[in-house]
């Protein structure tokens, strides 16, 4: 267990980056320093252990991350809590709820790739939780490495404010160690994991160099600070705590970057990121933190880092383990004690704290109290992602993460009907873990139907499914999650009218259909012109409901359709005969009525692309990317290999990566996410409504 220490020495942060850009491996080298573990196991290869974040058995054998882990460390008289995030995009949900809590982030780069498709998404990320970041390019030691054009890219496809603190001595199989600006000393770090660190005067042939850089960093923070700004211009040196602090408040703006260089491999320049942690990151009492008061009408308030405030605590991921649910919480404010008595701020239930636990990995620490500032883990709490906890003092809730749609779903089932109670066991336990994770029943076909952020993210719960609920499954073809929508304005007009002995039905109503514009934030809109009464008031709601049940299922393939405006302007009822009923199957009809004129298209998937493989190999990458209706957006080369960024509709992806690997000589890598929904071709959709109505005619028989 971490000693107390005070806020100011508190210091909540994120590993984050691309795939395979050496966040695990970084992540293994802070914890060795730190005393947190006594021996460095690596991610992949002959290590039988694997690296201590990657505790899953998945993790292990494919090498990647899936989950975010947590763990704190003392660095110096500092208390770290660090998360390492994966980096695949199918796992993004995880660095979403990471970076929601995080005070400070470290993006990490590879000094070859510079910044990737991943990393422009995790910098999003950052930017949209508003994390001050330090830049750590790693993987110095690899032939290629270019921290300078690294930085560059920073620059000019990230758009920030990028300036090295640390300057690298050599590079590739030469690098040695590096300058730290501030200080404008040299660091080496010897012995057999580099924990020996020699300080020496900076190499002859890199001081003018060195020096150079400096003066662009002192000129670059000097605009966050006047003191520093100030002696720049008289050109005086400032000293190094006043370069300290003009790099922290500049970092702290969010509009800085400090960019270091190491090899987390080579164990060389992870102790300088520590410290840079420690100087440049903010404590939690730094970070604007907002809440919601639901008993004033959501005002928002400012909540304090003040141990002795009212309890609020963000549950921001649940784990299912073997001792039940673990609920990780960020606690925002006040105190909680293992006994205490909270509430759900969300169901206003009451939970009392059976055990209190600090994570290192997948072991667990156990603890008396947890203050303000603190991540945890809580046992027997049950509650949904992104729940607040209150000690009822206060009734407060905090914005939830941003979670993204799904973009694949599979139909699954167990091979047995034995495996059916764990069967629905499992996909129970994953969707209350993982909120991009999402299961229905389609009643159609009475299937159970998974859905996701990718083929990778859907194959790892199937595989978890049977590993760890010791049950088979058949999995269907993958299902793209189409959508409809119109290109066209209509107008409607539909009487619904039954007499049928006794009471009937009667209802009309009128209006125009017309497709909202590209950017709109819903994809459904209704207005109501009705003037003059010729609809009641009391019947206005069932119109709502009808047309909200005709978005449901398109008429040309039987997806949902978005990015409409219903607008009603005329009807008429009966005295007798309306009812609810009556008006919502008019506008059921109506809109129907009106969507066959409305220009009706399917929209597809689009998938943003990049794939990189060794330059001999560019035509035969680029001609399979047209081969799946791919448009190649853009293409350059980077020590040796090519890099394609392509749009490609999500349909055409399946199997992609063995046709990619066969043609590249198992070299080709490719990233791929989500970016817009757009429409199919004239001759897909035709053979796509084509199937539907083939499909729907087999089913009346």
């Amino acid at each position: 267990m971490a000693a107390p220490v005070s806020l100011e020495k508190v210091r909540n942060i994120g590993i984050s980056a691309h795939i395979d850009s050496g966040k695990t491996t970084l992540s293994e080298r802070i914890l060795f320093y730190t005393k947190r573990i006594h021996a460095i196991h690596e991610v992949k290869g002959k290590d039988q252990v694997g690296a201590t974040m990657d505790f899953m058995d998945l993790e292990r054998e494919k090498g990647i991350t899936i989950q975010s882990a947590a763990t704190f460390c003392m660095w110096k008289d500092y208390n770290i809590n660090l998360i390492d995030t994966p980096g695949h995009v199918d796992f993004t949900i995880e660095v979403e709820r990471s970076l929601r809590v995080l005070d400070g982030a470290v993006l990490v780069l590879c000094s070859v790739a510079g910044v990737q498709s991943q990393s422009i998404t995790v910098d999003r990320q950052m930017k949209r939780y508003k994390v001050p970041r330090i830049c750590f390019i790693n993987k110095m030691d690899r032939a290629g490495a270019n921290p300078f054009r690294g930085m560059q890219m920073l620059r000019d496809k990230l758009s920030h404010n990028a300036h090295m603190i640390t300057y690298p001595i050599g590079a590739e199989d030469q690098f040695k160690g590096v300058v730290d600006l501030v200080t404008m000393r040299a660091f080496y770090f010897d012995g057999d994991n580099g924990e020996n660190i020699r300080e020496e005067a900076i190499p002859a042939d890199i001081l003018e160099n060195c020096k150079k850089a400096r003066e662009e960093l002192i000129a670059a923070v000097g605009e966050f600070d006047e003191e520093v700004g100030m002696m720049y211009l008289e050109g005086q040196d400032p000293s190094v705590p006043q370069l300290r602090g003009a790099i922290r408040k500049a970092t702290l703006s969010l509009n800085f970057t400090p960019v270091m260089m190491g090899s987390a491999y080579k164990n060389k320049g992870v102790q300088l990121l520590l410290d840079a942690v420690t100087y440049y990151l903010p404590n939690p009492t730094e970070r604007e933190n907002i809440a919601l008061d639901q008993n004033n009408n959501e005002e928002k308030i400012v909540l304090k880092s003040d141990p002795s405030a009212p309890l609020v605590a963000l549950a921001f991921k649940l784990d299912e383990g073997r001792y039940g649910q673990l609920t990780y919480m960020r606690i925002y404010s006040g105190t909680v004690r293992k006994g205490d008595v909270i509430f759900n701020a969300v169901n206003d239930r009451k939970v009392k704290v059976p055990r209190l636990v600090q994570m290192h990995a997948d072991e667990m620490n156990d603890i008396e109290e947890a203050k303000a500032g603190d991540i945890i883990a809580m046992f027997g709490v049950d509650c949904a992602s992104g729940d607040t906890f209150t000690d009822g003092k206060v009734k407060y809730t905090m914005t939830s993460m941003f979670v993204p749609n799904a973009v694949i779903s599979l139909a699954i089932a167990p091979k047995d009907k034995s495996g059916q109670a764990n069967f629905s066991k499992a996909l129970n336990k994953f969707t209350k873990e993982d909120p991009t994770f999402r299961v229905h029943r389609d009643e159609e076909s009475a299937q159970t139907i998974i859905s996701g952020m990718g083929e990778l993210h859907l194959e790892i719960y199937c595989e978890r499914i049977k590993r760890e609920y010791n049950c088979e499954c058949v999995v269907g073809k993958p299902q793209v999650a189409f959508r409809e929508t119109i290109t066209q304005s209509a107008k409607f007009n539909y009487t619904h009218k039954k007499q049928s002995g006794g009471k009937g039905q009667f209802g009309r109503v009128a209006g125009l259909l017309e497709p909202l514009p590209a950017d709109a934030a819903v994809n459904y809109e209704f207005v109501d012109d009705i003037v003059g009464g010729v609809i009641p008031r009391n019947f206005i709601p069932a119109c709502d409901k009808g047309f909200q049940e005709a978005v449901k299922e398109g008429r040309l393939i039987g997806f949902p359709i978005v990015g409409v405006r219903v607008t009603i302007n005329d009807g008429a009822y009966h005295d007798v005969d309306s009812d609810e009923l009556s008006f919502r199957t008019a506008a059921i009809m109506g809109f129907r009525e009106a969507y066959e004129k409305a220009g009706a298209v399917v929209l597809e998937p689009m998938m943003k692309l990049e794939t990189s493989a060794p330059e001999e190999f560019q035509g035969s990458v680029m001609g399979q990317i047209n081969q799946r209706r791919g448009m190649i957006v853009n293409s350059g080369t980077n020590e040796g290999y090519c890099i394609i960024e392509a749009e490609v509709p999500l349909t055409e992806m399946f199997g992609y990566s063995t046709d990619l690997r066969s043609a590249t000589q198992g070299k080709g890598e490719f990233t791929m996410e989500f970016l817009k929904y757009s429409p199919v071709p004239r001759n897909v959709q035709e053979e796509m409504v084509k199937k539907h109505q083939e499909r729907k005619a087999k089913e009346q028989k």
